[in-house]
């Protein structure tokens, strides 16, 4: 099964802490509605642009897509 790795992007001076705070939500998410989503988490691009991202199935990705929001989103590769 393909993983979708959906992306918020934030850009500015102050893009690191949005980023982690919205990493705070998506895990809040994940855990209220008891999703099984293991990988959760942030990537940075230099101090003007950062991401906070979340690993789903594929075949999971139309509901939270629609529900969240994402910015983005492309097929997860496992590295």
């Amino acid at each position: 099964m393909r993983k979708i790795k959906l992306i918020w992007d934030f850009r500015g001076p102050a893009s690191q802490k949005t980023a982690e705070h919205h990493l705070i939500h998506l895990k809040e998410y994940i855990a209220i509605n008891k999703l099984d989503i293991t990988i959760a988490d942030l990537e940075s691009f230099g101090d003007m642009h950062n991401t906070a991202y979340m690993v789903v199935d594929e075949s999971e990705m139309k509901p939270l897509r629609d529900a969240l929001k994402p910015h983005r989103g492309q097929v997860y590769l496992d590295s």
